[in-house]
């Protein structure tokens, strides 16, 4: 789960149980590291204590032999002694010369055949590079650690006699067993820490986001066109109070725009309407001025065809005439929001109905059932369905077979009309214009038609959209819900 998606309380939440787990989880660590470090030193010192012991024995035993000191009698200097010092010491150790090779062993001789007779050649070169001219081989045989050390000890004149060494097993069983004791006794410590940091964690989150839950919702309930309430909160934190402020600022000021900008579209939406009413009053005004100009000129009363010329002229003034009839019929509609009626329709039929006064034979109709119920005007139900097959047949060129494909179908509790043509298509440049007033791409109409339909379709809580591709047609899809 992403950590940006959480809200705040969440994440408070989970980063105060994730502290403890970490932490948990490093002390463990810590003491499994520590416990190893011990254990490593416990028997290093523990070797180191052997070694001292063993020289000691070793050097006592050479003042008091009477057997010449050199490397070639040690055999024989320590040949029943290096039993004695095995017993009393209770430490298994071996004798080599300088070269390497076995000289005795404090194992008896039926068991001699498992020792190494020679230092290895590795081994001896890093005796004769230490400092202390001592070694210690790590040797792990089946999960077990070994230690084999290599002294190389000398007589009273500090010349060097031969080479000890003492095996050392580490027996680290004991070590173990007290640290899984302790895990275990850790963890119980810790799962009982982890409950108590989860509900501490969930008290504390709670508390923290309170009044950033409160901000939250009145900021949700925010709206340019109402009223919005300041925020009003008692004891709480200094950035909080800084949030509460800059928030109730915002408001003050959103009131301000909010006005302005009702009135700045008023005005706006004004000035379009007068613009447009005014450009299209003047295109039938010219034809009639120029028709009058002409009446005037050519007019006789002596002409014996005058009444059928005054016949004409009137004809064409009333036909102008009709056409500011219909821009003002026009405008009226677009301004006048319709009423809404409840009425239960079959869907099915109204849409049907609507499609008989078309004539064109590809004009196709389906439907998913004989019968589709919902409330709707079904005046303003027949408008929608042939203002949108009007468009498409429109929409449609010479060159192309007309194809239009009318459905009607429902899912769960909407309802969905659409229409669906195989005309020029809706260029991108021009998608998001659509639904505006005044835009149309044809050479006559006014382009109040789809956004009459828009408002329309929006009073009973529908919407109306649409897919177009250039070359290949257009699909409007209305939906609006059953009740």
């Amino acid at each position: 789960m992403a950590t940006n998606r959480l809200s705040l309380r969440s994440r408070i939440f989970l980063y105060m149980i994730l502290l403890v787990v970490v932490a948990s989880i490093l002390i463990a660590l810590v003491t499994i590291y520590q416990y190893s470090e011990q254990s490593k030193d416990y028997h290093m010192q523990r070797l180191a204590r052997k070694e001292v012991q063993l020289l000691s024995s070793m050097n006592y035993v050479l003042k008091e032999t009477s057997w010449p000191i050199d490397t070639e009698h040690l055999g024989l200097i320590f040949k029943d002694e290096i039993y004695k010092i095995a017993d009393y010491l209770n430490v298994g150790f071996n004798l080599y010369d300088l070269d390497g090779t076995l000289i005795k062993s404090s194992k008896y001789a039926f068991i001699n055949d498992s020792l190494i007779k020679c230092i290895s050649t590795d081994i001896l070169n890093k005796l004769s590079q230490s400092i202390d001219k001592k070694y210690i081989e790590h040797i792990d045989i089946m999960g077990d650690d070994f230690h084999s050390s290599y002294i190389v000890f000398s007589d009273s004149k500090a010349k060097p006699l031969g080479i000890l060494n003492v095996p050392y097993y580490q027996d680290d069983s004991f070590s173990n067993a007290e640290l899984k004791e302790f895990l275990i006794r850790l963890s119980y410590a810790y799962f009982v820490m982890l409950l108590v940091a989860v509900a501490f964690a969930y008290f504390v989150s709670k508390y923290i986001t309170r009044s950033l839950k409160t901000i939250s919702d009145t900021m949700n309930e925010t709206r340019l066109e109402k009223r919005n309430k300041k925020i009003e909160l008692k004891g709480a934190s200094q950035e909080v109070s800084i949030l509460v402020e800059s928030y109730n600022s915002m408001i003050d000021e959103l009131e301000e725009s909010a006005v302005k900008l009702a009135q700045s579209e008023r005005e706006h939406a004004w000035r379009e309407m007068a613009k447009q009413v005014a450009h299209e009053i003047k295109n039938p005004l010219t034809p009639m001025r120029l028709s009058v100009q002409s009446f005037q000129r050519k007019f006789d009363t002596n002409d014996p065809n005058v009444l059928q010329k005054v016949d004409e002229y009137s004809k064409t003034l009333i036909q102008q005439i009709d056409t500011l009839s219909s821009i003002a019929s026009a405008f009226s509609s677009f301004a006048k929001m319709p009423a809404q009626k409840n009425e239960m329709l079959n869907i099915v039929e109204v849409v049907n109905l609507a499609l008989d006064i078309f004539t064109e034979d590809y004009i196709s109709f389906t439907s998913k059932g004989k019968e589709v119920i919902a409330k709707f005007d079904r005046t303003q139900l027949i408008r929608v369905v042939t203002n949108l097959v009007k468009n498409a047949i429109q929409a449609i060129s010479e060159e192309q077979e007309p194809k239009i494909m009318v459905s009607v179908y429902s899912q769960n509790n909407t309802v969905f009309i659409t229409v669906k043509d195989n005309g020029d298509g809706i260029s991108e440049e021009n998608k998001p214009m659509v639904f505006e007033p005044k835009f149309t791409t044809k050479s006559s109409g006014m382009g109040l038609g789809l956004p009459m339909l828009k408002k329309i379709i929006e009073t009973y809580n529908g919407s109306i959209t649409f897919t177009s591709q250039e070359g290949e047609g257009t699909t409007f899809i209305v939906t609006f819900p059953k009740e």
